[in-house]
């Protein structure tokens, strides 16, 4: 009976709430999704250099010269509406 007479549970409570905090904490994280950088152009995530920066660059202004390619070239003047009327 010298075991249970010696044994003082006062002495374990720190580290009983030290291993419940942990235990809290570890799956917390197991439950939490991992952060992951997306791999893909202009996500902002992993740098290819400066050449993929002035090929997307020079891609971007093709485009945007295509586009302009498909407007008008004459300008409407204001007198629009002054034609339509008659």
């Amino acid at each position: 009976m010298e075991d249970r007479s010696s044994y003082k549970p006062q002495q374990r409570l720190g580290a009983i709430a030290r291993a419940k905090a942990f235990k809290s904490s570890w799956a917390s994280q197991q439950k939490s999704k991992p952060f992951a950088t997306e791999q893909k152009p202009g996500s902002g995530g992993f740098k290819l250099g400066s050449s993929a920066i002035f090929e997307r660059q020079r891609a971007e202004g093709a485009k945007t010269r295509r586009a302009e390619s498909f407007r008008p070239t004459n300008a409407i003047s204001g007198d629009i509406y002054s034609k339509l009327a008659t």
